[in-house]
């Protein structure tokens, strides 16, 4: 159980979040279209999973935005945006804020995601949905880099993650 803080109350994830070096686990999540998101999808590459609670926050948007910028465009590095928003939610996301460099995936349907990575909130005002965290696995699957955000208000460690994308550390 990870303690995070939405607004300064307390809140707790189901499970613990993968530690560095760990093989995460593997996802099935929807995609805009209702199409699986699996990730066998992404076999070889570094994926990045930008977990957040909604679309409809507004840092929850700016980090999908910042890493459509900049985190998509790194040779063999594939970000995935996942939260429990609707598909449909998704798709017009992507349209208004002509998103299309980032993989979005739904955990509406997959409840085992958020148990298994350790991001379902359990308590507190957010209960259900997933909590803000950047976790990046490396081509095996690996553990690589994990941020929980602790105060889900604020914006997850964005240079620190690109560091370890670009190979800096």
């Amino acid at each position: 159980m990870e303690t995070v803080f939405f607004k300064g109350q307390a809140c707790h994830t189901c499970g613990t979040v993968p530690g560095i070096g760990e093989t995460a686990p593997c996802f099935h999540l929807s995609g805009p279209d209702l199409s699986q998101v699996l990730c066998s999808d992404f076999a070889g590459k570094r994926v990045v999973l930008n977990v957040f609670p909604s679309l409809d926050t507004e840092v929850c948007a700016r980090s999908v935005r910042r890493f459509n910028e900049e985190a998509a465009n790194l040779d063999d590095v594939v970000v995935v945006c996942v939260s429990m928003d609707l598909p449909f939610a998704m798709g017009r996301f992507c349209t208004i804020e002509n998103i299309k460099n980032v993989v979005f995936g739904s955990a509406f349907r997959s409840p085992l995601f958020g148990q298994k990575y350790g991001l379902q909130l359990v308590d507190g005002p957010l209960a259900g949905l997933l909590t803000r965290a950047v976790i990046i696995l490396d081509e095996n699957r690996r553990v690589i880099f994990r941020d929980v955000v602790e105060e889900i208000t604020n914006e997850p460690a964005y240079d620190a993650a690109l560091k370890v994308l670009r190979k800096e550390v």
